[in-house]
Order: C-alpha cells, then structure tokens, then sequence
C-alpha cells in the first residue's frame, strides 16, 4: 500500500493524521467497517452522539488490539445538549459508549442549539424542530472546562462560520483546535480555510466527496465529484482514481480529510488519496469550483448557517 501517513500538528501541539475514517449513517454496518478501517492501516476516526456509532467505534478499537494512544477519536456534542449544565454528561456519556476514557477532539457539530431533552432533534405539534435558547459561547465555556478536565485532549467547532468563529475567538479563552466542514473539490472555501488556519484552527474536511452521499437533495441530478473529468485524468497520471485525487487535493491544502465506506476495497483505496500532487494539477483542481454546497439544513434545524460564506444560497 502506498500512502505518505501524512499526519498535521492541533494547536495543542497534538498530532492528527490526515486521511480520517467517517462513520455517519450505516450504523449496524460501522463495526465491521471500523475494524476494516483499522485493519488496512487507518489511525483516525470520527464519530458523533447524534450519528448513534459511537458504541460501534469503541467496541472496533477495543477488538483491534491497537493500543488506544495510538488511535485519533473524534465525537461530537449534539444540539440537544448546548446547555452549559448539560456538556459534561453529554461527553461522559459518549465517553461511556465509546469505552474510552477519553477523546482526542470534542466538537460542537452544529452552532445550533436545541430544546434540552433526551430527544435528539425535538419537535412540536406542526414537525417543527424546537430550538433552544443557549448561546453557543456559553456552549463552548463548558466545553472549555471539559477540555481542562483531561476528558478530552482537544476541542472544537462543526459548521461554524468565519463570523460566528470570530465571536468565540473574542468571548472566550481556548481557540477551537479545529473546525469541521463541508469541503470538496465542487466547495473548495479557499478563503475561509486559510482564515481559519490563519487563526491556528485546523480545518477538517467532511463529505470529501460532495454529492456522492444520497442523503442531499443537491446534487442529485448531476455527474457524481468522483467521476469529475478533471479528477479522474489527473488521476490517471499518478495511477489513482477520482475519489483519492479529492482527497488528496484536500491534504495538499493542510486539511485533514474524513472520508466514510463500507466497502473493504473502497476503504483501503481512501486511504491511499495520501499521496503528493504536482502544483499544476492543485491549480487545474481550483478551476472546478461550483461553490455548491450539498448540506445545509438551515430550514429543518431553524438556524441561518452559513451566512456570507462560499456555496449559500
């Protein structure tokens, strides 16, 4: 297998290696795929509460024998429990499921926040998502307290944007180790990344491979980002598929990038988008933006995301 195991330094001077394992959606099928993962090499993998994964990972790591520094894990905080009383259990109880007694990076997933509850996205009588009223500042403030407590040896953000990131950096005390976003080669964000690691906040790229999730109602009527022309001839010449040069356009730009499968060949193919490209080929890659974004569910979820940046309509 080739892969260069590239590997990028947090703010807290911790490491996270470059190619992540996702694990949203499939849930009864995320043991047998994180035990794959681990299998062919991977070190890196992202979960969260609301994805319901959680025990899955921890059971994987725990059969694999890997000794648990060794192994990068990411969960996330979910909008039903913002409420700076309720960051604590949260994590011990993704901790508990996990098995873990702790996380390499803890984010918020949405700057949003929801009604408090057991119930993971609350509804009234209409099908209307019922938010709540907790500032995500105060949000983060208990996650600062989290990250003091050794529970979690990084903290971070999810969706968030330049703006709102701004607010944090100038209300609190610990800078976000990262933030996590939707970015591709059809959603490139070129500005936004390089403000968010001009403030040292390392950006990690979810659904690398844009529209090739069926779950968006974008996208569905166009040519799949891995099947790209321009991907799969750049492809050829390092003798590498469409879905490893988005990868490997996204590590070229300092990004850590989660890609997520089920299938034993595609898992090890991901894992090989670590690879260098020529500078001509980062700049042919530039020219497909589409600035389209595939997630956004600001209606459902009753918050604005997103606003003033690449791809929102």
């Amino acid at each position: 297998m080739t892969t260069l195991n590239t590997q990028f330094k947090l703010n807290t001077g911790d490491l996270i290696p470059a190619v992540g394992f996702g694990t949203w959606q499939d849930k009864d099928a995320q043991e047998d795929a994180v035990t794959e993962c681990l299998k062919a090499g991977y070190r890196h993998i992202d979960t969260a509460r609301i994805y319901g994964t959680e025990p899955a990972v921890g059971s994987a790591i725990r059969k694999s024998g890997i000794p648990r520094e060794k192994i990068f894990v990411t969960t996330k905080l979910w909008n039903n429990s913002h409420h700076p009383d309720d960051v604590g259990p949260a994590l011990d109880a993704s901790l508990k499921d996990l098995g873990l007694d702790y996380v390499d990076l803890y984010l918020m997933h949405w700057p949003a926040a929801f009604a408090r509850g057991d119930t993971p996205i609350p509804k009234d009588s209409n099908g209307k998502t019922i938010t709540g009223d907790t500032d995500y500042v105060d949000t983060w403030k208990a996650m600062e307290k989290a990250y003091k407590s050794g529970k979690a040896k990084a903290i971070g953000i999810s969706n968030f944007s330049r703006a709102e990131t701004e607010r944090l950096l100038k209300e609190t005390s610990i800078v976000p180790a990262a933030n996590q976003l939707e970015v591709h080669p059809y959603l490139q964000q070129s500005e936004a990344v390089s403000w968010f690691q001009s403030k040292g906040i390392h950006v990690q790229q979810y659904s690398p491979f844009g529209n090739q999730n069926e779950i968006y109602d974008k996208g569905q009527n166009m040519g799949k980002l891995i099947d790209d022309s321009t991907l799969v001839a750049i492809g050829k010449k390092y003798k590498k598929n469409g879905a490893q040069v988005a990868l490997a356009w996204g590590i070229a730009n300092g990004n850590s990038v989660l890609p997520k499968s089920k299938t034993p060949s595609r898992i090890k193919d991901n894992l090989e988008g670590d690879f260098k490209l020529h500078e001509e080929d980062l700049k042919q890659i530039g020219t497909i933006n589409k600035k389209l974004r595939f997630n956004d569910p600001s209606g459902s979820f009753g918050y604005k995301f997103y606003v003033g940046e690449e791809g929102k309509a």
